[in-house]
């Protein structure tokens, strides 16, 4: 009874984030249930209210983009690495996982309408301040950079190129528009000995991560 209610609520989630991605907030509660494939029993038993629902998806967003980032870490051979590579896990989720899409964009509406949704976009920034301060310490990123700012910068940075990616081609060059932000972006900060490396880094494809051994 416990796994199946533990798949249940994750119905609800992926069926939520589905329906969110596509209309935002104000999706019915009829279109969720219609996605998710649950009754509407089902989905109270687990969420009090469709803003309770919303937040969980954005939770469920917020989440495997730090699994990712983890992931990420974990199979990179230097922390310059992986200032790129947890981009292209980040583009990589918002094209292929609906979650993703349905958590980005509640977080920018709810956000817009009750107040900024600051805690995904801190411990993100929080995250990759943490790789620039190790891939500084490595001499891979040029000396006297400020790495808070250049964590903001990233994140901030993405963000943009995210939105307009969506607004104007449903993300579907997001991949490309990402590796022209880093060809700008990385001539600047990382040391001469690896920019050529990082650079071609930059221009290929996201990839699959395996789970980090147990």
């Amino acid at each position: 009874m416990q796994e199946r209610a533990v798949l249940t609520r994750q119905a609800v989630i992926l069926g939520a984030a589905k329906s969110f991605e596509k209309v935002g907030y104000s999706a019915s509660l009829g279109t969720i249930l219609q996605h998710a494939g649950v009754t509407k029993g089902a989905m109270y038993f687990h969420f009090a209210s469709k803003e309770e629902l919303a937040h969980a998806v954005i939770d469920a967003q917020h989440g495997m983009a730090m699994e990712g980032t983890r992931l990420v870490a974990f199979h990179s051979d230097t922390a310059v690495d992986t200032l790129v590579l947890v981009s292209q896990e980040m583009a990589r989720q918002l094209v292929t996982e609906p979650i993703a899409r349905g958590g980005m964009r509640l977080t920018m509406e709810i956000g817009s309408i009750q107040g900024p949704i600051e805690k995904p976009y801190l411990d993100w920034i929080g995250s990759i301040t943490q790789v620039a301060l190790q891939a500084a310490e490595d001499g891979d990123i040029v000396e006297g950079t400020d790495v808070d700012a250049l964590a903001r910068f990233i994140v901030g940075s993405f963000t943009g190129v995210q939105i307009l990616s969506e607004m104007l081609t449903g993300r579907a060059d997001l991949y490309e528009r990402l590796s022209q932000m880093w060809s700008l972006v990385l001539p600047t900060v990382v040391h001469e000995s690896k920019l050529a490396h990082v650079m071609r880094l930059a221009a290929s494809a996201p990839r699959t991560w395996e789970p980090v051994p147990v």
